[in-house]
């Protein structure tokens, strides 16, 4: 099975978010088993990719600590996880980029590999993750020509990633053998059941 090599990959990390039902608490930053969640997805994330981002909207000085460039939204008022893909899109000189987000502490080992063999294989634009209910939209590769058309999309006010998904082709890739990979914090009582879960 052909895998595009971690040099042509850029990785970027989406903590951009107002985290709504979290009572506006930056997501990446909650604890979860005694560390900030985005230090559990960089330990999963970072050996999978080539170069590593992080999108934040604010508390920049603290993200900086963990060595990476940080990546604001280029449009005002926190418009969705689009936003911080097209930021990083705009900055990444890698033929590929994979986003994740900040609040799934249990990335697999093989999301990378499993998504860009499927976009090497179906001959896609862009790979989505699926974890055998739905898609999973924010766990995706995407190629580096995708720029002209994201940009265009959010400048027209487009806002949704599976509307924008459906103008390109788009290889789903079932990853239901792994539904943890999956698993996110929205509240307080998610970030209480995964650290039972996980003792």
């Amino acid at each position: 099975m052909d895998n595009i090599t971690k040099d042509k990959i850029t990785g970027v990390i989406l903590a951009g978010g107002k985290a709504r039902r979290m009572g506006g608490a930056d997501k990446g930053l909650i604890l979860f088993d005694g560390n900030p969640l985005i230090e559990h997805v960089i330990k999963a994330f970072e050996p999978q990719v080539g170069n590593l981002l992080i999108n934040a909207n604010r508390n920049y000085e603290i993200y900086k600590n963990y060595g990476f460039d940080i990546i604001r939204d280029e449009l005002e008022d926190y418009c969705g996880p689009l936003a911080g893909m097209a930021c990083a899109l705009n900055k990444t000189n890698t033929p590929y980029l994979v986003t994740v987000p900040c609040d799934t502490p249990f990335i697999s080992d093989n999301l990378v590999a499993s998504l860009s063999s499927s976009i090497l294989n179906e001959k896609a634009e862009i790979s989505v993750a699926h974890n055998g209910d739905r898609l999973q939209p924010v766990f995706c590769m995407m190629k580096k020509t995708m720029i002209r058309s994201i940009n265009d999309y959010l400048q027209k006010g487009g806002r949704k990633i599976d509307q924008w998904f459906e103008q390109h082709s788009v290889a789903i890739v079932d990853l239901s053998s792994n539904p943890e990979c999956f698993k996110n914090v929205n509240s307080k009582e998610d970030i209480a059941i995964l650290e039972e879960n996980n003792e």
